[in-house]
């Protein structure tokens, strides 16, 4: 499942984030073409930026993603923009992964090591990250506390659930969903056992043009 409907305003571009340009083409083709070359990925959903239903399966079509089975309007918000996507996942579906699209330098490494450590008896799998900078607390521009970065790790995508867990997740009230940071707080809130396994500095997410520039000079 792709994660694309960001409206990316802090780009400051007259197109969603998942259409921003990067080297010469969308941003989304990146995520669309890595996914549909891993052999851990039998089918993908897509929601799309609203409105930008058609400009997605046209792209998916240009690229040869035939693992694209459906494409969906996305919603104002993340969680339900990937509830709509999850309501597309075919029944017989085991394990779901869920990508954002905003972080396009996805390796098959990593998706690997999220569905392979599903096996360990973990509803859900989030590659993760220690955090390299001291972490500090800030109120009206006050640090307010300085944190013990013990433990603490940066969460990424993609992750990966037993679909039937995420699918009980999604049936959280909608209030919980717009509070909802990741997929996986989602899972911990309904008593899932989520699991963490080794995350890559190259997924970085795309917030800025900034960002932008930097993910094109790793490609």
């Amino acid at each position: 499942m792709l994660a694309a409907a960001g409206r990316g305003e802090r780009l400051g571009l007259e197109r969603p984030k998942a259409f921003a340009p990067l080297r010469g083409r969308p941003l989304l083709a990146e995520s669309l073409e890595r996914l549909e070359a891993s052999a851990w990925v039998e089918g993908m959903v897509v929601a799309a930026p609203p409105g930008w239903e058609e400009p997605t399966i046209l792209l998916a079509e240009e690229l040869g993603c035939g693992k694209v089975v459906a494409c969906v309007r996305g919603a104002s918000n993340r969680a339900e923009s990937v509830r709509a996507a999850l309501l597309e996942v075919p029944a017989e579906a085991g394990v779901v992964l869920v990508h954002d699209a905003a972080r396009p330098l996805l390796s098959e490494d990593v998706i690997e090591r999220v569905v392979s450590a599903l096996g360990n008896a973990w509803d859900g799998v989030v590659p993760a990250l220690p955090f390299p900078d001291t972490v500090k607390r800030v109120e009206d521009g006050r640090v307010t506390e300085t944190l013990d970065r013990t433990g603490l790790v940066g969460v990424q995508t993609p992750q990966a659930f037993i679909a039937s867990v995420l699918r009980q997740a999604f049936a959280a009230p909608p209030q919980s969903l717009v509070r909802a940071g990741d997929c996986a707080s989602l899972v911990e809130a309904a008593g899932g056992r989520v699991g963490v396994v080794e995350g890559d500095r190259r997924l970085l997410k795309v917030t800025t043009l900034d960002d932008l520039g930097v993910v094109a000079a790793m490609l």
